[in-house]
Formats: structure tokens, sequence, C-alpha cells
């Protein structure tokens, strides 16, 4: 805090809602930016990311303690006023939450939506909700009744067209499957496409070997880098800068929030540190890579952080890596390099 400035009081807080408004007070008043709430935090001992601080001030939960500590103690609060936010925060973990219920937030970064081919129904009446193939109903008949009224076919019958259309179903997909399969191994008038090596200038950054770029969901304060569909990786673009030595940087330029540089936040001490974009030339971060190609021929380049206080780290994509909005983070370099390659095409 500024000298003379007050902390707010987190013992007027009713909720979890309130608690958060009271720490987002708490950071207006220290005066301080993500990026210097990070530093601060490393030079006492703590872990702090811009992205984790970002994310605790946006999500409907609770900070975890640990996290709650190293906030309070960036923003300058003395130890007895953080004990007291600390005493809060547990009295209000320990609540019975209301009737309705906090919903549970997705995973951070990750999108709540629903897939195309996923099937339910909400019977509306609190019961589980049933999924798959619902059996047509004959007039004035309940989809899935088990009782067949007299001149109308057995449930049997039913169920057996059921499967057929099915069955038929899982073969036109299968089908789908196969032609999409044959097109990426270059077969069918489509060649495979070629490695683009790093160089100076303006890139998009491809995941090898897929339709996925680089890229950050617009609206969001994480910084947080994803692999999405090229199409669509216009935000932010990126640019790769040489440092020498062997060594680059990965410049991006955000509509939002203006030029910066991906990096890995605490110096990579963190297993599993998020690829984020954030302000450049912030001493906490990794920012240094070496790009350095695999195969032969090359297959693709990893990105590896120079200087990561996690040696033997590549930056990764971690989850569904057939699946759009799977984020990057760093992990121990695989032998196979699986979620590890990246090519970097000449954006005009």
């Amino acid at each position: 805090m500024t000298p003379g400035e007050r902390a707010p009081d987190p013992r007027t807080a009713r909720s979890t809602a309130e608690f958060l408004a009271l720490l987002q007070d708490l950071k207006d008043r220290s005066g301080l930016t993500y990026r210097e709430l990070a530093a601060r935090a490393e030079a006492s001992g703590d872990v702090l990311p811009r992205s984790t601080v970002a994310n605790m001030l946006t999500r409907p939960t609770l900070p975890r303690d640990e996290l709650l500590a190293a906030f309070a103690r960036a923003c300058g609060l003395p130890p007895g006023e953080l004990e007291t936010w600390r005493t809060v925060r547990d009295e209000l973990a320990r609540r019975r939450p209301p009737p309705t219920g906090e919903p549970e937030p997705p995973p951070e970064d990750v999108p709540a939506v629903r897939h195309e081919h996923e099937h339910e129904t909400d019977p509306g009446d609190g019961t589980e909700a049933v999924e798959g193939p619902v059996v047509p109903a004959w007039p004035g008949e309940a989809a899935g009744t088990a009782e067949a009224a007299p001149g109308r076919p057995a449930p049997r019958g039913r169920i057996r067209r059921a499967l057929v259309a099915v069955v038929a179903s899982a073969g036109l997909v299968l089908a789908g499957v196969s032609v999409v399969a044959v097109l990426r191994d270059g077969h069918g008038g489509h060649p495979p496409r070629t490695v683009t090596a790093p160089a100076a200038g303006d890139v998009r950054v491809r995941v090898a070997g897929t339709d996925y770029c680089l890229g950050e969901r617009r609206g969001a304060r994480s910084g947080q880098v994803h692999q999405v569909p090229c199409a669509g990786a216009g935000v932010p673009l990126y640019s790769l800068e040489e440092r020498g030595g062997g060594r680059w940087r990965i410049v991006s330029d955000h509509p939002d929030y203006g030029p910066g540089c991906s990096g890995i936040p605490s110096g990579g001490r963190v297993p599993g540190a998020a690829f984020e974009d954030s302000e450049c030339a912030d001493p906490s971060r990794v920012e240094d890579f070496a790009l350095e190609p695999y195969g032969s021929p090359v297959e693709g380049y990893r990105i590896v952080p120079v200087g990561s206080a996690t040696p033997g780290s590549c930056v990764t994509v971690v989850g569904d890596r057939s699946a759009a909005w799977a984020r990057l983070a760093q992990a121990p370099c695989a032998p196979d390099a699986a979620g590890q390659l990246f090519d970097f095409d000449r954006r005009g």
C-alpha cells in the first residue's frame, strides 16, 4: 500500500463476490500493475504469475490461502492485516452455499462450450438428463415408452430400427474420418505442408502438421496462449525478433493491450507454468527461446525456454491436442516431441 493509504476491511464481506471485490479494491489502492505485483512477489520469495492474479480476481471462487497471502504481501499489506484477510477467507469457505449454489467454473481459460455432437435432453424436473438416441414415438405416446399398444409394433421393433439408424450414422462418421486422414497424410491431391524455418519478421506460429496456430482468447486478460484455427488466429499478431546467440523473442501485438512478448512466468520455476503473452522486458519472466529443429528431414521446431529454472522444458500443447483452445504451457521435452513442434508461416 502507498504511505497513508488504508486497505479495505475484509470483515465487511458477506459472500465470495464481495470478498473478491475487496481484493480488486486492494489491488487498485496499491497502484501496482500485474507485472509489478509479480515482480514484488518474486523479490520476497513468492510465486505470483500475472495470469494467476487476473484469474483470481475474475473467477467466482475463493482464492487458495497461499495465493491470497502472496497477493496481499505483494500489495504491501502488513502481516497483522493479512491474518484478518485469511480469517475472513476461511470463514467464507466454511459456510454452506446458498440453495441455488454457485456453478463450478470451467478450467482456466477454457470455454464452457457444448460441442455439436453432444446430445442432451433436460427433463426440467431436477432428475438426471438422458443422453443417447431417442426412440421415435407413435402419436399420443411418449418417446421411449416400454409398453406396446394394440396394433402397434412391439418395442423390440422400434429398438431394432433405432439401432440400424445408429449403425448407419456411425458408418458415415467413420467414412468421414477416413477421408480426413487421407487428406492429412498428403494423399488425394493435397501434398503435406512444408515446414517453415524461423526468420525475423511477421509470422503465424503454427502447430506443426495441423491447421492450428497460436493465439489468445479475445477479451481475456490472462494472456494465456492457445492453439486456435489458423483462419481465426489474428489475436494477437506475432513476429520473431532475433536476439543473438541462437536466441529468439516471440513478440506479440494485441489490439486491446498493445505490444508484448510471449514468455514463461516466474522464471520457469513452476512446472506446467503457462505460456502467456505479457509486457516485454519483465525480469520475472523467461522471454528468450531457442528454436531447435527436430527430425531429419525437419518435422518442426521446438520452442525451448532459455534460462528456465526448470531445465529440459519445451513449450507444449497440453490437454486435448486435437481440439481448438487447448492451452500451451512449459512441460518436459518429450523424446517424440508430441505437441512440441511448430513452424513459422510468413505473414505478409
